[in-house]
């Protein structure tokens, strides 16, 4: 994530609109936004009214959602789940495949692990991630065509381009680049990786912890994942 153009590049979508309508559903007030980055879906945790604890371990991310106000409702926090305090959220929701960047088994379980303490009894917990079955990754490899936004500070125009690499041991890398559009000057870049779990190695981890009543929602509907779905949003009950 860049997150100086990130809330440019993703607009509001229908996933957006299932997380709202699922945390509608199980009725819910205090919750947190594990991995929020700039906070542009937590913006409309707030809007709904929920008392939002929204942390990331991204600084700059962080100062930008910041500016989006909300103060009464929402503890902006540069941070990771071990900032999550135990038996204190009805509900904590992981976001934009956020689970994905967690690369080694032993990341994950601990995520989940702080994640199954942070909740109260009969809590949820609520994450979306995507299906390996159905190599998204080829879909992206394909598409070399930059995305253009604006310098929100200067005006000027940006181009977003994606390098990809290969998709290794369940492992998916990439590069996005930010130029300037007018001198093609380098403004910033990262690495990013994503973990493609299945379905099954996701249910036995989240077992594994103690969530004993799990649903797998298939592509931001409320019906059941399957094995042709492009993504999974998981449902979880402590």
């Amino acid at each position: 994530m860049i997150p100086s153009v990130y809330d440019q590049v993703n607009s509001f979508s229908k996933y957006d609109e299932f997380f709202l309508a699922l945390l509608e559903r199980i009725n819910v007030k205090k919750l947190a936004d594990l991995g929020c980055g700039t906070g542009r879906l937590t913006r409309y945790f707030a809007e709904a009214g929920y008392q939002i604890t929204a942390v990331d371990p991204n600084e700059e991310a962080i100062e930008i959602a910041k500016t989006k106000g909300f103060d009464e409702q929402v503890e902006w926090v540069v941070g990771d789940s071990t900032y999550l305090q135990s038996n204190s959220f009805d509900a904590v929701i992981m976001t934009a495949n956020v689970a994905q960047v967690f690369l080694t088994d032993e990341s994950w379980e601990k995520v989940i692990f702080d994640v199954y303490n942070s909740l109260k009894p009969g809590g949820h917990f609520i994450f979306d991630t995507r299906n390996p079955l159905t190599k998204v990754w080829e879909s992206w490899q394909l598409d070399t065509t930059p995305d253009y936004v604006v310098d929100e500070k200067s005006g000027e125009s940006l181009k977003i381009l994606t390098h990809y690499e290969d998709y290794v041991d369940g492992v998916f890398t990439f590069y996005e680049t930010v130029k300037n559009a007018t001198t093609n000057e380098i403004l910033d870049q990262v690495k990013m990786q994503l973990k493609f779990r299945t379905e099954e190695a996701l249910h036995h981890s989240l077992t594994q912890v103690g969530f004993s009543d799990i649903v797998n929602y298939g592509d931001a509907q409320f019906e059941r994942a399957t094995n042709t779905s492009n993504s999974f949003i998981f449902h979880c009950i402590k």
